[in-house]
C-alpha cells in the first residue's frame, strides 16, 4: 500500500510540476491557461487520491473524492469562461497559432458570439 501511495503522490507532482513550468514555457495565454488547468487538476487529483488511500477512513476519503469530483467539474468550466472573457478583451493568440475557431463568430461590435459565421460584409 505504501509503494501504490508513493506511486500516486509522485505522479501528482509531477503533473503540478508540469503545469508550473507551462506557465513560463507556452508563448500565449490560452496555452498557458490550458497547460495549466489540465495538468493541475490532474496531479492534485492524484495527491487527493493518494491521501484517500494513506488515511483509509470514510470521512477523509468522501471529502477527498468530493473535491476531486468538485475540481474535475468545474476547472474546465472555469478555464473556457477565463479565456473567454480573454479573447473578448483582446489577449493575443500566439503568432504561430494555426486557427482562430471564434474568429469567425465572435462579433467585436456588439461583444456577442455567435453559433454561425458572421457574414462580415453586413456589418460593415
Amino acid at each position: 500500500m505504501d509503494v501504490l501511495i508513493m506511486i500516486f503522490s509522485g505522479i501528482g507532482a509531477i503533473f503540478i510540476l508540469v503545469a508550473s513550468v507551462g506557465i513560463i514555457r507556452m508563448p500565449d495565454f490560452y496555452l498557458r491557461l490550458s497547460v495549466t488547468v489540465k495538468a493541475s487538476t490532474l496531479g492534485v487529483g492524484f495527491v487527493l487520491l493518494s491521501t484517500v488511500l494513506y488515511f483509509a477512513t470514510l470521512p477523509v476519503a468522501t471529502k477527498a473524492l468530493a473535491i476531486v469530483l468538485f475540481l474535475l467539474l468545474t476547472s474546465p468550466v472555469g478555464a473556457q469562461l477565463i479565456c473567454r472573457v480573454a479573447y473578448f478583451k483582446g489577449a493575443k493568440l500566439w503568432d504561430g497559432s494555426v486557427l482562430d475557431e471564434v474568429e469567425d463568430h465572435y462579433d467585436v461590435e456588439n461583444n456577442v458570439l455567435h453559433g454561425e459565421s458572421i457574414d462580415k460584409s453586413d456589418s460593415e
